[in-house]
């Protein structure tokens, strides 16, 4: 049975040393002086290169698609890595594509909308477009490192959101880096433009090859 408020009570009072009602954590540091720290699971999330990497042979397909199409025409791959940010959420505003020369770490601007259509606020955001070749079975992803996530994160300002988008993954390093220091980035990568392309009708080889007619090279 377990004691009662009035049994805590009366143990209190007496000034016992040997409370029988005490917590069993207390109860074993007045026995040995030994305590088990509280300790709690790891809330950073990073997503594996796996995770980050198409998953399908229709995915893979795409990518590598994606990555022939603009590898030689950059600045054609900013567009459309816009355009990707936009099909992602409606309620993305891409304002500008920055011309190459003047882009200062940053391949696009724009907003992000919240609260109700008729009284909206909107945080802006920098975005950074790498169209780097993705993994295929001769060769490893070119992956995005140090020096291209930092370039980005030195372009936004107090209360904005970083923006990148890559046809391959981002290093586990910087991945992990990013999430720890709270730099308020979006990653963008391989897998998750070839989903947000079926999730939006764009959900075959045929279907990718006649968007990517828009963007002539």
């Amino acid at each position: 049975m377990c004691p009662s408020l009035s049994d805590h009570y009366n143990e209190i009072s007496s000034g016992s040393d040997n409370l029988l009602s005490a917590p069993t954590a207390w109860k074993k540091w007045r026995k040995n002086k030994k305590y088990n720290l509280l300790t709690s699971a790891p809330i950073t999330k990073i997503r594996t290169k796996n995770e980050q990497e198409p998953d399908t042979a229709l995915k893979r397909e795409i990518i590598q698609l994606i990555y022939n199409h603009f590898k030689h025409s950059p600045t054609l791959f900013e567009e459309f890595a816009a355009l990707i940010f936009q099909m992602h959420d409606e309620k993305i505003i891409v304002d500008e594509i920055t011309r190459a020369s003047a882009d200062g770490g940053r391949d696009a601007i724009g907003r992000y909308q919240l609260g109700v259509s008729t009284d909206p606020i909107y945080i802006d955001f920098s975005l950074e477009a790498k169209c780097y070749r993705p993994a295929d079975p001769k060769n490893k992803a070119v992956t995005v490192g140090v020096k291209e996530v930092s370039r980005l994160i030195s372009r936004i300002r107090h209360r904005q959101l970083g923006v990148l988008i890559t046809t391959s993954i981002i290093s586990a390093q910087v991945y992990q880096e990013v999430r720890e220091d709270e730099h308020p980035v979006i990653f963008i990568c391989g897998r998750d433009i070839s989903e947000i392309l079926i999730d939006h009708g764009h959900n075959t080889v045929v279907a990718v090859k006649s968007l990517l007619k828009e963007y002539p090279v």
